[in-house]
């Protein structure tokens, strides 16, 4: 009889691989097997509970990083550092219950079990602002890095949890990505646990990026709501006078259990709920937009134009999963606008807002 070496994973068979591993990959390495979009409410459940269920891989549980094997700051630079845990909430996606561009009622539930990454003082003192989506913003200059400590503080669903970012600099040990036999301590954080990040901002690196969950479940825990971004600056650049970061997202029915598909701009549908912009004439604007889903979606906002990267004049660029947009111009034209995504069925189901001009 052979012998299983401490580095082999236990065998599954096809039934287990379909009701275990294949919804643990989590619905986004099935192969043959169920993709999100054809997942039943059960198969998320079982997704979940096969999630619950893991155990921190051995390769985590040996890794040794820690303050000494952490990235300084480059001269000039500073550490800063963040505290912030994974919770759970009760999360309204249409808090007012109206569409107030359309003037009708959003029907049926709204509100469902989210996840969101919240900002607390020193230490895990005190909440800093109230939890939402997107998660707090981790902001830096190059030169600087990023400190996050991080706790998985959720006890609902009781999975383990990560950040990982895009756009820094950072060592395999504070990668955030759970990597299966090879997964190191950042990449599978247990309820209840803590882990400190380092990262660094590099000349390449400035730019506005999102960071969101990378554990064994990402995909489905990303869905509700584990997403937030990190903006790095020039040394000593000038910040515009108005600054906006919008997630463009989806909500899936199987997910979130509720009777419908919303399509939301950081974690609210329709525009009342969705965030409202505000500005001055004269104001400089920067409007960063991020494509929070598996789709690919459009930023339009009426009466405005700006310059894309190429210096192109451009009203409504597409984007896909995880990409960013920034539209910047210096603000002349008042009034009450609209801000959607020009793609109608995600417009439709949510995706717009207003912005207002003094």
């Amino acid at each position: 009889m052979s012998r299983r070496r401490p580095d082999q994973p236990y065998p599954l068979s096809r039934r287990g691989f379909l009701g275990a591993g294949g919804s643990a990959a989590l619905l986004c390495t099935l192969g043959g097997s169920k993709t999100l979009e054809d997942a039943s409410p059960r198969d998320i459940d079982r997704a979940d509970a096969f999630a619950a269920r893991m155990e921190k891989p051995a390769s985590a549980r040996q890794d040794a990083a820690g303050p000494g094997d952490a990235a300084q700051p480059q001269p000039g630079g500073v550490k800063r550092e963040y505290w912030i845990a994974a919770r759970s909430l009760r999360w309204d996606i249409a808090p007012t219950g109206q569409d107030e561009w359309m003037r009708t009622r959003v029907s049926g539930p709204r509100k469902f079990r989210a996840l969101v990454y919240q900002r607390y003082s020193t230490g895990f003192g005190q909440p800093i602002g109230p939890a939402g989506m997107p998660g707090p913003t981790l902001e830096g200059e190059v030169g600087d890095t990023i400190v996050v400590h991080f706790r998985n503080a959720d006890e609902k669903l009781n999975q383990a949890v990560t950040m990982h970012p895009h756009g820094v600099k950072y060592s395999p040990q504070y990668d955030g990505s759970y990597l299966g036999l090879f997964t190191l301590a950042g990449g599978f954080v247990a309820p209840g646990e803590e882990f400190t990040y380092t990262w660094e901002c590099t000349p390449d690196s400035v730019g506005v990026w999102p960071y969101h969950d990378h554990g064994p479940n990402h995909t489905l825990n990303t869905l509700r709501g584990l997403f937030g971004t990190v903006i790095v600056r020039e040394k000593g650049a000038p910040r515009p006078d108005v600054e906006v970061v919008h997630f463009m997202h989806s909500f899936p029915p199987n997910v979130t259990r509720l009777r419908r598909l919303f399509h939301a701009v950081n974690g609210r549908s329709f525009a009342g709920n969705t965030p409202t912009v505000s500005a001055r004439v004269g104001q400089e604007i920067a409007w960063h937009v991020i494509g929070g889903d598996g789709n690919f979606h459009t930023f339009h906002v009426h009466g405005h134009r700006w310059r894309d990267a190429t210096g192109t004049f451009v009203d409504n660029p597409s984007f896909g999963p995880n990409e960013t947009i920034t539209a910047r111009w210096r603000e002349d034209n008042p009034g009450r606008w609209l801000y959607h995504c020009h793609v109608f069925q995600h417009q439709d189901a949510g995706m717009a807002g207003w912005y207002l001009v003094e």
